[in-house]
């Protein structure tokens, strides 16, 4: 799963870390590995789907291994 879409809907709605953390209640470990593309937990992703008033298909992608 790839987090890249997430960068760009922050983006367009004007919403850095600093506010993802303030008021999502997501830490820098968190952002971290959203960076890194790293495991999710499913209530994470459905807090970041909240805040940001999208679907998850909006944040995230699956992306087959090669």
């Amino acid at each position: 799963i790839r987090f890249d879409k997430l960068w760009k809907v922050m983006e367009e709605k004007h919403i850095s870390t600093y506010r993802l953390r303030e008021s999502c209640g997501i830490d820098n470990k968190t952002i971290r590995r959203l960076r890194a593309n790293e495991n999710m937990e499913t209530k994470t992703l459905n807090k970041l789907c909240i805040y940001l008033n999208c679907p998850l298909e909006d944040i995230a992608q699956f992306v087959a291994d090669e």
